[in-house]
């Protein structure tokens, strides 16, 4: 059952504006402003453009969530955070059918933003879904959930559930010497953001196996959909991705319906094909399913901080010998933010639509 629909005019209506610093736990070399100030610097707009499926003299609309150079003096430390946004959903919920459709996604160096579920006055206790998350360069769409203890996936998701893998930690330090580890991989299958033998807050990472399904690539053939179903009553959260040109028609269609408002088809994910991501949650599994409670949707566009900064010199290795602070990954990934290269044209969010659905 279609509960809302964020499009158009009214997609900025569904969500709260978070005002001030990034959270401690990202760190992120941005500010996020109000909607006015996010108005009065364009960073938010309501766009309408002739669409690629559209006849002569239609129009598609989307919405643009983008960022700029700080404007203001820089602090003690030499920083000017770069202004940017970050969309807080007002509607809270416990289980739900989400659909992103966009037609791009900041994508390139230095560059983190994420489409995801929370609850973060608790956190981790209500747990952490993260749908869409780019970092950097990243080519290969993740789902990742971050829980408190005890939600382990071992052992518990059938593999004839889902078509991707599980993500990998390696380097760990051993536990007896202290010393980083590479000669073992783990499958980062835990969600509990201090698991042993997983980086710290790796959580459980569903990876899909096809590549150019995130970021550039995907911008390159008009965005896709990202699709998350969480059922805590039949046990599961799954995740989709579909590139734009193979959305299945039924999601086509409930999109269709929701947009004109008679809401006569609705999402069948039995028709859609194996999601590329399966975590069992509930009844008999590893993970009871209140570790998930309370959630909302986030939408935000951050720059370097505690993922995208630490993984700079890794990542961009050309880019962070030529702006190299200190040796250090951050700083570094910050001080190429601050040169507001032309690379950051590309750091924006084109959104058809927000769908949000639950069992009646």
């Amino acid at each position: 059952q279609l509960k809302e629909v964020h499009h158009g005019d009214s997609f900025f209506d569904f969500y709260e504006f978070s005002d001030g610093p990034d959270s401690l736990g990202s760190a992120g070399y941005n500010t996020y402003v109000s909607k006015q100030k996010a108005q009065d610097l364009g960073l938010i707009q309501v766009v309408q453009e002739q669409g690629e499926n559209q006849q002569d003299g239609e129009t598609e609309t989307y919405v643009v969530i983008k960022s700029q150079p700080g404007k203001g003096p820089r602090d003690s430390y030499g920083n000017r955070f770069r202004d940017s946004v970050r969309l807080e959903g007002k509607r809270r919920f416990d289980r739900g059918l989400i659909v992103l459709d966009v037609q791009h996604m900041p994508a390139g160096c230095g560059v983190w933003p994420a489409f995801w579920t929370t609850d973060e006055a608790v956190w981790p206790n209500h747990g952490e879904i993260d749908i869409v998350e780019g970092i950097n360069s990243q080519d290969v769409v993740k789902t990742a959930l971050h829980t408190s203890e005890d939600c382990d996936m071992y052992a518990h998701v059938p593999r004839w559930e889902w078509s991707g893998e599980w993500d990998t930690a390696t380097g760990i330090p051993d536990t007896y010497t202290g010393q980083p580890n590479t000669n073992v991989q783990v499958e980062a299958d835990n969600c509990w953001v201090m698991a042993p033998h997983q980086w710290a807050n790796q959580g459980c990472v569903a990876v899909a196996q096809e590549n150019g399904t995130i970021g550039t690539s995907m911008n390159k053939i008009g965005g896709g959909a990202y699709v998350l179903e969480w059922d805590p009553t039949n046990g599961y959260i799954k995740s989709w991705v579909f590139k734009n040109g193979n959305l299945p028609k039924n999601l086509i269609a409930s999109m269709n319906s929701a947009d004109n408002q008679n809401n006569d088809v609705v999402p069948d994910p039995t028709t859609w094909g194996l999601p590329y991501a399966y975590f069992r949650i509930g009844e008999g599994s590893g993970c009871s399913a209140d570790h998930f409670l309370n959630h909302h949707i986030v939408i935000n566009l951050a720059f370097c901080g505690t993922v995208a900064g630490n993984r700079f010199a890794r990542d961009c290795p050309a880019l962070y010998q030529q702006y190299n602070v200190k040796n250090d990954s951050v700083l570094t990934c910050n001080a190429y933010i601050d040169s507001n290269p032309e690379a950051l044209s590309e750091a924006y969010w084109k959104i058809r639509g927000v769908y949000f659905y639950q069992r009646g």
